[in-house]
Order: C-alpha cells, then sequence, then structure tokens
C-alpha cells in the first residue's frame, strides 16, 4: 500500500542521512590519523585523540557545511540529486557534533590523559585491569568535583529554587549548563587567542615565502655569514668538548645562511610578486573581519535582531541569510576558516601554551591529548564566536543555540568592542614594529645597534660570550 511505502522510503531517508554522517567522520577520522601520525612518537598508540581531534575538524566545518548547503538548496531547490541536502541531515549533524564535543571533552580525553599516567593501585597487581580500575576510579572523583563546583556556582549565580531543583537534571540542564560554561571559556581563548594569530600570521607566511631584496646586498651578507661560520668552525674543531652554546650559535648562523641563499636563488616573481599578493590578501581578510565585527556593533546597538540566537525551525533552504547571496556567504567561510586558523597560530604563540607545541615525530601522547582537548575547545567555540561576531547570521542550531550567555546583550557587546579594540591594537605594534626593522635593515642602520642577548638568531653576529662581532 501506499502507507507501506511511505514508511519504507522514510526508513531509507533517515539511514542514508546516517550513512552520509558516518563518510564525513571517516573522511575526517582518517585526516586525523595521518595528523597524529606525524607528529607522535613512534611508541605510543591513542586512537581516542584521532577521535577527539575528527570531532574538531566537524565542529570547524560544522557552519561552513551548513551555509553551503542553505545556499545550494535555495539555488536548486527542486534538483533531485540533492534532495539528501536537507534540514534534517544538518540539524543531525549539529546534535551529532554537540554530543561527540561532550563525550571527547568530559569522557574520552579525561579517561585518556588517567589511563596513560595509570599504573594501578598499591598492593594490586600490575596490569591493564589494574589500570583500567583506577583509571573510572579518578574519572569519578573528577565527576563528583566538576559537578560539585558547578552546582555551586550555578546556585549562587541563579538562587531560587527552580534552579537548584534543575540542578538534578543530568541530562536535560547539568550537561548542557556545563557545555555552555565550557564553550564561554573557549570564547574567551578565542578571544585571547584570534588578535594575536591575526597579526603573527604575518611573521609566519614572512617565514615561509621570500621577501622581497630592497636596497640589501645578499653577497655581502652570505660573505659575512660564511667568516662567522668559519670562525666558530676553527673554535669548535680546537675544543676537546664541543661547547653547547657554541653549537647552538653555529646552528643559528647555518639557518640564516640558508634562509639568505634560498632568498638569493628565489625566482623573481615570488619575491617581487608573490609575497606581496599574500600580504595583502592577509591584510584584506584582518580589515574586512574588523570592518564586519564594527558593522555588528551597530547592529547590536539598533536592532534587536543582531543577538545570536538559537533556532528550532528545520527550514533550512527557504531564505538565504546573506546579503549579497552567494558572493557572501563564500566570503564568509572564507574569514571563518582564516579566523580558525590565526586562533590556532596565536594559541601556539602564548607563552602560557607554548609547551603544547608538537614536534614532528617527537610529541609525547600527554602533548598530543593537551593539543587535542585544546583544539576542540577552540573549534566547538568557533560557530558561536562567528555568529556572535557577526561574521554570519546563520542562526546556531542544535545544543550550540543554548547556551546561557548568548542572551546577555552586554556579554555579547562587551565581546565585539574587545576583539575589534585588540585586534587593531595587535595590527598597528605588528605593524609599526615590522616597517621599523625593515627600514633599519634596508638602511643598514641595524648593525649599529647592540644586543644585550648572548645570542641573536636574527642577526648572527654576536659572539658565544655574548659581545657583538664587527666584520
Amino acid at each position: 500500500s501506499f502507507g507501506q511505502y511511505t514508511v519504507y522510503f522514510e526508513r531509507i531517508h533517515i539511514h542514508g542521512k546516517y550513512l552520509i554522517c558516518f563518510l564525513l567522520f571517516a573522511v575526517l577520522y582518517i585526516v586525523s590519523y595521518c595528523i597524529i601520525t606525524r607528529y607522535k612518537r613512534k611508541s605510543g598508540e591513542l586512537y581516542l585523540c584521532t577521535f577527539t581531534l575528527a570531532v574538531s575538524g566537524g565542529a570547524v566545518f560544522l557552519l561552513p557545511f551548513s551555509i553551503i548547503s542553505n545556499e545550494i538548496l535555495l539555488s536548486f531547490p527542486k534538483n533531485y540529486y540533492i534532495q539528501w541536502l536537507n534540514g534534517s541531515l544538518i540539524h543531525g549533524l549539529w546534535n551529532l557534533v554537540s554530543l561527540f564535543s561532550n563525550l571527547c571533552l568530559f569522557v574520552l580525553m579525561p579517561f585518556a590523559y588517567f589511563f596513560l599516567e595509570s599504573e594501578g593501585f598499591a598492593g594490586s597487581k600490575k596490569g591493564i585491569k589494574a589500570r583500567i580500575l583506577e583509571t573510572f576510579v579518578m574519572l569519578f572523583l573528577l565527576a563528583l568535583l566538576i559537578l560539585g563546583i558547578v552546582w555551586v556556582a550555578s546556585a549562587l549565580i541563579d538562587n531560587d529554587a527552580a534552579s537548584m531543583e534543575s540542578l538534578y537534571d543530568l541530562w536535560e540542564f547539568y550537561l548542557p549548563y556545563l557545555y555552555s560554561c565550557i564553550s564561554l571559556m573557549g570564547g574567551l581563548l578565542l578571544l585571547m587567542c584570534t588578535p594575536v594569530g591575526l597579526s603573527r600570521m604575518f611573521t609566519v607566511m614572512g617565514q615561509l615565502l621570500v621577501k622581497p631584496t630592497i636596497l640589501e646586498d645578499l653577497d655581502e651578507q652570505i660573505y659575512c655569514i660564511h667568516l662567522q661560520e668559519e670562525a666558530l668552525q676553527r673554535r669548535l674543531n680546537g675544543m676537546s668538548v664541543g661547547d653547547v652554546l657554541l653549537n647552538k650559535e653555529l646552528d643559528n648562523i647555518r639557518n640564516q645562511r640558508n634562509k639568505l641563499e634560498r632568498r638569493k636563488k628565489a625566482s623573481g616573481w615570488e619575491k617581487n610578486l608573490l609575497y606581496p599578493i599574500v600580504m595583502l590578501i592577509l591584510l584584506t581578510g584582518t580589515t574586512i573581519s574588523v570592518l564586519m565585527v564594527a558593522l555588528n556593533i551597530l547592529y547590536l546597538l539598533v536592532d534587536e535582531t543582531a543577538m545570536p540566537k538559537g533556532s528550532t525551525d528545520r527550514g533550512i533552504g527557504n531564505t538565504s541569510l546573506s546579503t549579497f547571496g552567494v558572493a557572501q556567504a563564500a566570503l564568509e567561510i572564507i574569514l571563518m576558516f582564516y579566523l580558525m586558523v590565526s586562533s590556532v597560530v596565536g594559541f601556539y604563540s602564548l607563552r602560557v601554551f607554548e609547551g603544547l607545541t608538537p614536534r614532528k615525530d617527537d610529541t609525547t601522547m600527554t602533548t598530543i591529548i593537551g593539543c587535542c582537548v585544546s583544539i576542540l575547545v577552540l573549534s566547538s567555540a568557533l560557530p558561536v564566536m562567528s555568529r556572535t561576531l557577526g561574521i554570519t547570521r546563520f542562526d546556531l542550531l542544535g545544543d550550540f543555540g543554548r547556551f546561557n550567555w548568548l542572551g546577555n546583550f552586554y556579554i555579547v557587546l562587551s565581546y565585539n568592542l574587545l576583539f575589534a579594540v585588540v585586534t587593531t591594537l595587535c595590527l598597528v605594534r605588528k605593524f609599526t614594529s615590522a616597517v621599523r626593522e625593515e627600514l633599519l635593515k634596508a638602511l643598514g642602520l641595524d648593525k649599529l645597534q647592540l644586543s644585550n642577548s648572548p645570542t641573536d638568531p636574527e642577526s648572527g653576529k654576536l659572539s658565544a660570550n655574548g659581545h657583538q662581532k664587527t666584520l
């Protein structure tokens, strides 16, 4: 009958949705496994970290995938081949990412860390069972500790009977409330890392690309570097035991020599065209981001709909949320990825998190766990930050739109103001110092400056006892 066929096709649709989710996650898992394999030591295997990194990738692609899907459905509303791309799939992805983010953050990653550090209780047999038992005990104690902290904090903030009774509801209130707090911390971490990363991106790209040669004599610099390298090599050859400081200084000089030789061998288009274009793209992306945030601040002051909010409407593909259609949607997606990359660069540039910087084939599993947790927090907060800053008007779906602090006007306005001000200050400081250094190098005045540090990898003109050498 017709009713039986309807039920049959509905089942196919549901299974097809989960199949698409599985295929997307499988791709992210394979990519994450390749990344972790590149950095971890050969002695460790921990697939929970790969799972967490894959969930982080899903959180990063969540909002761009939703925006692309909305625009595709608007452009081809009756196309048979894209009927699988619908509101049910989008909402399912948001809910799955939220569920797996909670699972990784509160269960898998603590379990991985405690299992890695566990040895079994004193007096028990050493083995895998003893380590698992100790891990579960530590997880239980950690859950009690976090539950108590959140319960007391919520009771102090919302001191009423209804709020205190809702804390006993573990699944409907406690976990969403806890994840809301984690999201707020992630948003604050993004607020701290992203402006630093936006200014740091110019330095990173400057190290990867070849800078133009302006009023510089590369042959003379290479000749001077060769003289210093030979002098240090003779000193090391005359010693019975190598000096650590001299070896470090020699490595710095060789690195500088390699950079200068690379600049000399680079083609004209690479030096004079590629570098300015990349720098211009970075400057344009940063400027557009700041302007969009400034415009969002004006919207917040005059229009209530500019506030970030959650949406339960499954009508994906009904209306475009971008004023200029596909072009603006593409710009928003590019800016989201740019902000995410900048936040990761800024995260590892901060002195507090420098110890988590991964090293190829020499990263401990403890460091990998810390990196995976940090990236998960940053990526989970990316959709919220993008909507809060007005980078996109796409409403947050699922549990992402249930965060309590998103409805506070003063928190949202302060977040936008701080982002715009801090990013502008970082860029001004970066460009003023960079322009000053380049002018000094171009005019040759940097050689007149004395350094107080015993080693200076930039100039490479300091001797082992800390005094500057002149050639």
